[in-house]
């Protein structure tokens, strides 16, 4: 008996390194570059000069005074919410079509898997191969005879931000279907027969047994979408570069553009705070409200 105590505690000596060497790269990784940019963005830090000086909170009550900030701000909520709505309901959709064991379901669930996999340099390129001028949708449209012109589908702030939604709701479409095709696996059996037992039809077993039992995946989902519409930067570079008239700017793509395009890496730092606080705050927000659907089961 007195060998066990000795080898728990051999075993969590053992330990100890690993411990030791996870807690030294986490705040390599994470935890100093979070305090060095919160250290820069106190300051008038460029890159067009060597020196900076310590300006206090002058950067974050900049933020109320920058018209563009405003504008990014309100395009990144709009993105954000009009994503992970559609990506959410898609995702829910596909599932349930196919949700089935057959050997062609089982090819056709790889494929829908495939935006996920994609790079989002290369599903922005993809994309805009299509809604350019002379691309896809223009061409089919036209041949069919649904359009008279062309659609100048970049070329319009509005019609800009349609065509950012359809690419990033694409791509992260992908990752909800898998996510809840294996919710949908965890649904008992036995409550759907009852349901049809009771007289349930298929809309009423989906509202009463299937989404319920979804509320996992659904948290999974949604916080996980939210975080990737919020710092949403490599679509937007490769898509419309910012533009039209920089009306498509997220808070990651301005963040990148104030530091490293203008070279106010200050300033830039300050956004990027604010970003993380945002992100952070969003996250923890979706999750507790979610979570507790899911103790409700």
């Amino acid at each position: 008996m007195a060998s066990r105590p000795r080898k728990r505690r051999k075993a969590l000596g053992g330990l100890a390194p690993i411990a030791f060497i996870s807690l030294g790269l986490y705040t390599l990784w994470v935890i100093y570059p979070v305090f060095a940019s919160a250290t820069l963005s106190l300051t008038d830090a460029r890159t067009n000069r060597q020196t900076m000086s310590f300006v206090g909170l002058e950067n974050y009550t900049r933020m109320f005074s920058d018209p563009r900030l405003g504008r990014t701000f309100a395009f990144t909520l709009i993105v954000t919410i009009l994503v992970t709505l559609v990506s959410n309901v898609g995702g829910v959709l596909f599932a349930m079509m196919l949700n089935n064991q057959a050997k062609n379901y089982k090819v056709m669930r790889t494929l829908a898997f495939i935006p996920q996999v994609l790079s989002g340099v290369v599903v922005a390129f993809m994309w805009r191969m299509m809604f350019n001028q002379n691309g896809l949708i223009n061409s089919s449209a036209l041949k069919y005879g649904w359009l008279d012109a062309p659609i100048n589908w970049l070329g319009t702030r509005e019609m800009a931000t349609f065509c950012v939604c359809v690419t990033v709701a694409w791509a992260s479409t992908a990752f909800c279907t898998v996510v809840y095709m294996a919710g949908l696996q965890s649904v008992p059996p036995e409550l759907m027969d009852a349901a049809r037992v009771d007289g349930a039809g298929p809309i009423k077993r989906f509202f009463n047994v299937t989404w319920p039992m979804l509320a996992p995946a659904t948290t999974t989902c949604v916080v996980l979408g939210l975080i990737g519409a919020l710092k949403l930067y490599d679509i937007l570079a490769v898509l419309t570069s910012g533009g039209p008239a920089n009306s498509t700017n997220s808070l990651a793509y301005y963040v990148i553009a104030v530091a490293f395009g203008n070279g106010h890496t200050g300033y830039g730092a300050a956004l990027g705070i604010l970003l993380l606080v945002l992100t952070a705050a969003v996250s923890a927000i979706a999750t507790r409200i979610l979570r507790k659907r899911e103790t409700n089961l």
